[in-house]
């Protein structure tokens, strides 16, 4: 047997193992790929806002400025304008220094007002980060996600805030969050996490278990290693909208497909929901067959670097899961389950 064929089998590709882990330790059942084409423009931004803060409406004015230019290019690349427009960490609010509570904004007020008209006129989704004013005596890191109407669709509080060095405070005293939402918007099933919450797994399985296909992660942190690697975990996308650095989009194979950096300051890339991860196989020939098949029908990336690709239809009427049965292809959650299956045959348990 070709050695590359055995490995191909055994499921040795990066998304295949990351696939196999998922549903053995959370049982997420993480295939797609029956649902019909679901195209989603995602826009993200990285700018840094160190420095004294300009007060809440000159603050407001950049961010809406930021969305204006998302917009713009989704227009000038896609065509029509953003569904989804994603801000960083604490940008309303700036940084909270020693005393979050003395910078927090509350949800109603010029925050709301701004926000809300915004998406409502591009019609888009608005992940907008600040320190929340809860009350009087209390705020919280949060993530306010608006609707396409401008209504507040729900609201995501970290839970994982920053301890000081002297390990007294968290985040200049803010009230770490409690729950991991997940919000049902009309493309599908969206997460929140943010920055440091990148460093504990229970906020992102959690996730994945309540069905997050998209996960927004607004951060001062830059960072890409940890985010492929949750998104291949998870099988999902994720958007990082950062200050510093990069802002990406991570697909579910842990590539990056898109990706900004100095002096860029906003990202707009679609993406398809709806996709199924394909394994290395001599009949697939790296994605050729497919295209051949279907031709513009069916949109691919594959990486010969990861023996995967990833798969999604064109088509509103036929799903990316019937074009691959019909080619007599397995999707690589598909061939696991073959391997499983002939290993416990053979009486091996611990796989």
């Amino acid at each position: 047997m070709n050695r590359r064929h055995l490995f191909a089998i055994a499921g040795v590709s990066a998304a295949a193992r990351a696939t196999a882990m998922t549903q053995s330790q959370h049982t997420v059942n993480r295939s797609v790929s029956g649902l019909p084409p679901r195209k989603v423009i995602v826009g993200t931004s990285m700018r840094a806002f160190w420095g004294n803060h300009p007060g809440v409406e000159k603050r407001l004015d950049e961010l809406m400025g930021l969305i204006d230019a998302m917009q713009e290019e989704s227009l000038r690349k896609y065509g029509r304008g953003v569904d989804l427009a994603i801000l960083s960490e604490t940008t309303v609010s700036g940084e909270a220094g020693g005393n979050a509570l003395a910078c927090a904004i509350p949800l109603d007020g010029p925050f709301s007002r701004a926000f809300s008209q915004k998406a409502r006129s591009y019609g888009c989704y608005v992940v907008a980060p600040t320190y929340l004013l809860e009350s009087a005596k209390s705020c919280s890191n949060a993530a306010v996600l608006f609707s396409r109407q401008g209504h507040v669709a729900g609201v995501y509080r970290k839970v994982h805030l920053v301890v000081s060095p002297e390990g007294t405070r968290m985040e200049g005293g803010a009230a770490p969050g409690k729950e991991y939402p997940v919000f049902s918007c009309d493309f599908g099933k969206l997460g929140i996490q943010i920055c440091y919450d990148m460093q504990f797994g229970r906020g992102w399985q959690e996730l994945a278990s309540k069905g997050a296909e998209l996960i927004a992660w607004p951060s001062q942190s830059p960072q890409t290693t940890q985010p492929a690697a949750r998104a291949i975990d998870l099988r999902c996308y994720i958007v990082s909208s950062t200050w510093r650095h990069n802002a990406s989009v991570f697909e579910p194979t842990g590539k990056i497909l898109a990706q900004i950096k100095p002096p860029g300051q906003v990202l707009v890339q679609e993406i398809d929901l709806s996709y199924a991860i394909l394994p290395w196989s001599a009949k697939l020939r790296n994605g050729k067959a497919l295209e051949e098949r279907y031709g513009p029908r069916i949109g691919y990336r594959y990486y010969e670097d990861e023996d995967c690709g990833i798969f999604w239809s064109n088509d509103p009427r036929t799903p990316v899961r019937a074009m691959v049965r019909q080619a007599g292809l397995l999707e690589a959650e598909e061939q696991l389950a073959s391997v499983r299956d002939v290993y416990r045959r053979a009486g091996m348990t611990n796989f």
